[in-house]
């Protein structure tokens, strides 16, 4: 079986930047799970996994256009503290992990103020050249709620509570 449309795809990865440095990896966890074909990950990786099989083990470098974007110098947002409760104490370069009404986004804190935080709400990883090692372990098909729901329920994917 290969990786193709509405097949869920388990892999590991490691993920590092131009300068080879390890930005993250789940060799030390359990692999990802994603629905090919739903824009589940990000596209340069996922057409990267197009046709490829169990066992397979693969690099590819992926230009910022198909990861996470260009950066854009001027995405400073400012946030009202009290939409941050829950999140405990913020401080200057921490990454959150903000809902929106276009979903969730991740975006960095840049400034502290009283009632105001200022984010850059460009994705961490925004203007990055990023190489992926990766080794397929599971291909299988799509149940009918996955590709309805339009990702993978279950370990390595997405939960329904």
């Amino acid at each position: 079986m290969l990786a193709d449309k509405d097949k869920v795809v388990t892999f590991h990865y490691t993920l590092t930047n131009a300068d080879g440095e390890e930005l993250e990896s789940s060799k030390d966890r359990d692999p990802m799970s994603y629905l090919h074909g739903a824009n589940n990950i990000i596209s340069g990786l996922e057409k990267a996994m197009q046709g490829h099989a169990i066992g397979d083990e693969f690099s590819v470098t992926v230009e910022p256009a198909e990861a996470y974007g260009e950066r854009v110098e001027d995405n400073i947002q400012r946030v009202p503290l009290k939409r941050l409760k829950g999140l405990g104490k913020i401080k200057v370069g921490q990454v959150l992990n903000l809902q929106t009404n276009k979903g969730p986004v991740q975006v960095t804190v840049v400034k502290m103020g009283r009632f105001n935080v200022d984010v850059d709400a460009n994705h961490p990883l925004a203007g990055e050249t990023l190489t992926f090692e990766v080794e397929i372990t599971e291909i299988r098909e799509a149940s009918t709620e996955e590709t309805g729901h339009g990702h993978v329920h279950g370990p390595g994917g997405h939960q329904h509570n």
